[in-house]
């Protein structure tokens, strides 16, 4: 009886989170594909976290179901072991597209580039429409994600709580904008995709700009290094942890 009870318990660990696939009409008119995850249950007197999560480079599409392929339910997996409630919002980049130009510096948030803007508009849209502490609000993205999580904190710093980017790289020029967010960036030493090098000259930018922000690097590890990221408990308890000084509602 207790092999078959282990059975059944490691396959509903194993069953996927159902995300609610939804399309935001931006002001420009792109339509942006995502996926959007709930609190099972939401107390009315509680206000919940907001996690924006960016896909990598290979679950570009318009399937709105690829960037669930790596990391989401790990993610959802975790929070439900920390008994954390979260809202999470998981956006899908068209095929071919980029939450941000590697080649180019990212600009503030009223630039015209669209995507990656548009995306943060949906966040704001998401933001007042549901229960969402607005000073809990988080960013983290894997290779080309984390391309684009360093440019989201470059566009609007002032939107998030802390960020967790992942084997991405991004413009040390624009840490200034940054600074006293929380950071914790990973990445594996062995990674040929994304050279570590990404990784490190934000993090030395950011120290030399007196930032407290962290660094880990997998030894060994090649491209992957989001698995045993969003794997590991620690890390997410340390993102739930982090909580706005201030909010830039007026």
């Amino acid at each position: 009886m207790k092999p078959f009870l282990f059975l059944l318990l490691s396959l509903a660990t194993a069953v996927a989170v159902e995300l609610e696939a939804k399309t935001f009409k931006a002001a420009n008119g792109q339509e942006v594909l995502y996926r959007f995850a709930a609190p099972a249950s939401l107390d009315k007197e509680k206000k919940y976290p907001l996690l924006l999560f960016l896909h990598g480079s290979g679950a570009r599409g318009d399937d709105n179901k690829a960037q669930l392929r790596h990391s989401v339910n790990d993610i959802l997996q975790t929070a439900e072991k920390l008994k954390q409630p979260i809202f999470l919002i998981a956006p899908q980049c068209p095929k071919g597209g980029w939450w941000a130009d590697p080649k180019k510096r990212p600009t503030n948030a009223s630039d015209p580039s669209t995507l990656l803007d548009n995306v943060l508009n949906l966040m704001e849209e998401t933001i007042k429409e549901n229960a969402v502490d607005p000073k809990r609000i988080y960013i983290t993205g894997l290779s080309m994600g984390g391309i684009g999580t360093w440019s989201a904190l470059a566009k609007d710093p002032d939107l998030f709580a802390a960020a967790i980017p992942i084997c991405g790289s991004g413009d040390p020029a624009t840490v200034k904008n940054f600074t006293k967010l929380p950071i914790w960036i990973f990445h594996g030493d062995a990674d040929t995709v994304i050279a570590p090098s990404g990784s490190q000259k934000m993090f030395d930018a950011l120290k030399q700009a007196g930032s407290d922000a962290k660094l880990t690097m997998y030894p060994g590890v090649a491209h992957d290094s989001w698995t045993q990221t969003y794997n590991d408990i620690q890390v997410l308890r340390w993102l739930f942890a982090q909580t706005k000084k201030h909010t830039c509602d007026s």
